[in-house]
């Protein structure tokens, strides 16, 4: 059973932030046999142990850019993204015959590549990014898919200077919105597994760390994000033997989604 068709069967989506790789949003009214059949789908496979939780990412089959709920995430949906058929390259290299790639602003560069991103067309999009970037190099929606991207084709370094680039900019924002909230935990998240695919794990559970010292959201998203962080970032402590702290925020995880037990118990 593909991904999509697992998504959506399961009545609440699970999103794109629980990447180890997990880009996974869990709504935490969602069941378990619904999260491990997730699993099951070789997205991320979670391996667990009477000793840790150990978690292995697979990049070749992880929720991506395809899945509306990731583009939702990142405000290129709805009016970006209208319900049509699937776009192919074909059709975005006639949209751009129309209009010099020049003369276009870096959010619409950003809604051509996650265009193609979408349809699977990576090495057409990567383009547009970097021309978008090249035109706004602190546009973190544009940073943020860039990362993910190159997470995408294993270019774990290149995919953290961009998503670090965007944790910068974020942290730097006065008053932060609760988008840009939402989108440090997704980056935060992202670049973690980043360093940690890297063997940077203390460099990797420091970006989740982050995500620790953030208010949790009041946005019922956010808030699953924010918990997904939370688990994700007891895994890689897990994996460090540091199981106490692992089972703090594991405890936290529970109180919020107590269809996770079964992690906090295996932790123990």
């Amino acid at each position: 059973m593909s991904v999509i068709a697992v998504l959506q069967e399961i009545s609440e989506f699970y999103d794109a932030a629980f990447v180890f790789h997990w880009l996974l949003h869990s709504t935490g009214k969602s069941s378990l046999l619904g999260y491990q059949q997730f699993i099951n789908c070789n997205t991320v496979r979670l391996y667990l142990s009477k000793e840790r939780i150990t978690v292995v990412a697979s990049f070749e089959k992880q929720v991506s850019l395809k899945l509306p709920v990731v583009r939702a995430k990142l405000g290129l949906l709805d009016k970006d993204f209208p319900k049509a058929p699937a776009l192919s390259a074909e059709m975005v290299t006639h949209e751009l015959r129309k209009v010099s790639p020049e003369n276009l602003s870096p959010h619409e560069l950003l809604v051509l590549s996650v265009k193609l991103l979408s349809s699977g067309h990576r090495a057409r999009a990567i383009p547009l990014l970097q021309m978008a970037l090249e035109k706004d190099p602190g546009h973190v929606k544009g940073l943020i898919v860039m990362g993910q991207a190159r997470l995408q084709e294993g270019l774990h370094a290149e995919a953290t200077d961009h998503l670090e680039r965007a944790i910068s900019n974020l942290i730097l924002t006065g008053h932060p919105t609760a988008e840009d909230v939402d989108h440090l935990i997704l980056a935060s998240q992202w670049a973690g597994v980043a360093c940690i695919r890297q063997g940077k794990n203390a460099e990797g559970i420091m970006h989740l760390e982050r995500i620790t010292s953030l208010e949790e959201p009041e946005d019922p998203k956010s808030k699953a994000h924010y918990f997904d962080g939370l688990l994700l970032l007891a895994s890689a402590l897990s994996k460090e033997d540091r199981n106490a702290e692992a089972a703090k925020y594991l405890r936290l995880v529970v109180a919020y989604d107590p269809s996770r037990k079964e992690f906090l118990d295996q932790c123990l």
